[in-house]
């Protein structure tokens, strides 16, 4: 072959190599707007790395940079949730489980969610696996069912699981049953130590009942808000009783049933990591315990790093915060619950985020009487056949649909109006998560891999960007 032909063979080969990433590095933009003209909306054309110099403003995503993994993210199906999601038309309850729950198309691919065990202050009654009259007990659980549930949340989370069976649930408690309390009444009391084991074989039974109808429990909090009495059901659950209960009787009980459901401490404010620290310091318990959860209705997100750095084998779970709004403004008003939450949890090595709750009826219920939310809007309102997407639910939606469970946090400096957070997804691709929070539009540089995507965010607006 003489040399002018190698050289032909050798410039086809080229012209039909695939081009280098930068130059194929089309880059999605998935944008919600204050003023909804754009509302978790596929933007066109994409943009594209290129070679060309970063501006002044940058951020730099680097995958050299690795923190936690991710479980998922999404709500708490609670059971008014699931009551209200029942009464819909089987047609359009299917078609809005889809849209929650499935990850084409315009579908948000909600990847975890939250149940109540027995009966939330988001129910319309108070009830428990085990309810007996005044005066009797159940020691081994002989009249323990699930049937409160089999109207509503067992149907849904079927339906669910048909769409996602992979789906990530974690379970909490509210109240233990009335007849184990110190009180006997739901709102408040402490759980009497001589049920302690009875409570662990409670759990036991729950979680055995629940695989029984095909839904795995990944995980457990043990109680609920354990320092709040205000809540109808609620029961408080101080850190030594929590403490020993663990290491004596539900890690044990765990154990001898094997029972692989991860158990996780705390699951109230990140005002008080002193609770979770004193737990995880006692090797007893510790053995037992795969993380913590955390709420953020009172004290700061760094907290969650505080307690990752002391004790990084343990995990970080972002368990519930209510995301309404009662402004009445027509604005979306995104851009903060984004930063705050989604952005904030994550990059203090949460491995999930979950919000409260998942839909409630134009009237903020159904709800318990005197200690329930009465102002909780859902991710989506639902009335009758109908429903409407809330706050919550494009808040998550930025996070869900592309950062799937077993992602890595990955690093990005983090801009003091423009926060946001990185992930590398098991399928290769990057995701940033930008949250403009200051009061003007905001052009900004991507920056990976020495390569440079240039772009803008109105004031207010979010955008998840993948490539």
């Amino acid at each position: 072959m003489n040399t002018k032909m190698m050289n032909f063979l050798l410039l086809l080969v080229l012209t039909l190599a695939p081009l280098p990433s930068y130059a194929q590095g089309d880059v999605s933009l998935w944008l919600t707007n204050p003023d909804r003209s754009a509302l978790f909306q596929l933007q066109t054309p994409p943009t594209s790395f290129t070679r060309s110099p970063a501006g002044n403003l940058i951020i730099d995503v680097d995958d050299t940079k690795t923190y936690q993994s991710l479980d998922g993210f999404g709500f708490a199906l609670t059971g008014g949730s699931a009551q209200l999601i029942m009464k819909m038309d089987p047609a359009k309850r299917a078609a809005l489980l889809q849209d929650l729950f499935a990850v084409d198309g315009n579908n948000i691919g909600t990847s975890y969610i939250r149940v109540s065990i027995g009966a939330s202050d988001m129910n319309d009654h108070v009830y428990s696996y085990d309810d007996l009259p005044e005066g009797q007990t159940d020691l081994p659980m002989a009249k323990f069912s699930l049937d409160p549930d089999r109207a509503d949340v067992i149907p849904v989370l079927k339906q669910i699981l048909a769409i996602n069976p992979k789906i990530g649930i974690l379970a909490s408690p509210w109240s233990a049953p009335l007849w184990m309390k110190t009180t006997g009444v739901a709102r408040g009391g402490v759980l009497k130590p001589e049920y302690f084991g009875a409570y662990a074989t409670y759990f036991v039974k729950y979680i055995q009942g629940m695989k029984a109808e095909g839904i795995n429990i990944d995980t457990l909090t043990v109680q609920n808000e354990p320092l709040n009495e205000k809540n109808t059901p609620s029961m408080l659950m101080l850190e030594s009783e929590l403490d020993d209960f663990i290491k004596n009787d539900l890690g044990p009980a765990f154990q001898r049933a094997g029972i692989k459901t991860k158990i996780v401490l705390y699951d109230h404010n990140l005002d008080h990591p002193a609770y979770p620290l004193s737990i995880l310091k006692d090797p007893a318990a510790n053995k037992y315990v795969d993380g913590t959860g955390f709420h953020l209705y009172g004290g700061t997100v760094d907290a969650l790093t505080q307690v990752h750095d002391a004790f990084p084998k343990k995990n970080l779970y972002f368990t519930e915060q209510s995301v309404s709004d009662h402004s009445g403004s027509p604005a979306m008003n995104i851009s903060k619950p984004v930063a705050k939450i989604v952005i904030g949890v994550t990059r203090n090595w949460s491995k999930n985020v979950l919000l409260w709750n998942l839909a409630a009826d134009p009237n903020f219920g159904p709800h318990t009487n005197d200690g329930g939310c009465t102002g909780c809007q859902g991710a989506i309102t639902i009335d009758g056949d109908n429903f409407t997407r809330n706050l919550a639910y494009y808040t998550i939606a930025h996070a869900s649909k592309f950062v799937r469970p077993g992602s890595i946090h990955i690093g990005s400096n983090d801009l003091e109006t423009l926060p946001n957070v990185a992930f590398k997804t098991p399928d290769g691709k990057r995701v940033l998560i930008v949250s403009n929070t200051g009061s003007a539009s905001q052009a900004f540089n991507i920056r990976y891999q020495g390569n440079v995507a240039s772009t803008s965010l109105n004031a207010g607006a979010v955008g998840t960007y993948i490539w």
